[in-house]
């Protein structure tokens, strides 16, 4: 049985405001450890992240392994990823969050991620969504196909996950270990 789009939307809010207490926790909703990380002084964030990343594809996997979920992975573009990352770029440089972790500052209280941050990130994706009827043949230049990495390899997709949880996990252990 499908669910109601009020559901989803409930399901969304939750899993938004538990994300980011998580960030908040964490640290990184602090304009000072995010910019520590740009140095490369502090790798809080990027613990941060590779959790998340280990967490997401096992748990992913597995539900997708129970039938609790259907991974509809979409197609994308050289254009679309560079244009993207660009646009992230720019806007983390001269705020000091990322989307996320701005939302997370301004429910801290941070008023420099709500005026200019928050504003921002609104404002460019209203202009980017008036733009998009134009730039949309642009942006499809360097197409690459909806295949995920395993079933580009043609493998197990346990095999990936297991090797890259183990990576990322020694390569924590290593961060930790050191300090950093």
């Amino acid at each position: 049985m499908a669910k109601s789009k009020k559901i989803r939307l409930l399901e969304g809010l939750i899993i938004g405001i538990i994300f980011g207490f998580l960030l908040q926790k964490g640290g990184a909703t602090r304009y000072n450890i995010i910019i520590a990380q740009l140095l490369l002084e502090d790798f809080t964030v990027l613990k941060i992240m590779l959790s998340a990343v280990v967490t997401g594809m096992v748990g992913i996997y597995f539900l997708k392994e129970i039938n609790k979920v259907k991974l509809s992975p979409k197609e994308g573009s050289l254009v679309k990823s560079i244009v993207g990352g660009l646009i992230f770029g720019a806007g983390f440089a001269l705020l000091g969050y990322c989307p996320g972790t701005a939302a997370g500052a301004v429910g801290q209280g941070n008023l420099d991620a709500l005026i200019p941050g928050m504003i921002g990130l609104i404002s460019g994706s209203a202009f980017f969504a008036l733009l998009f009827p134009r730039l949309q043949g642009i942006l499809e230049t360097g197409k690459f196909t909806h295949l995920t990495f395993p079933e580009r390899l043609s493998l197990n997709p346990w095999k990936i996950i297991i090797t890259l949880f183990i990576v990322i996990i020694f390569f924590l252990i290593v961060i930790e270990y050191r300090g950093l």
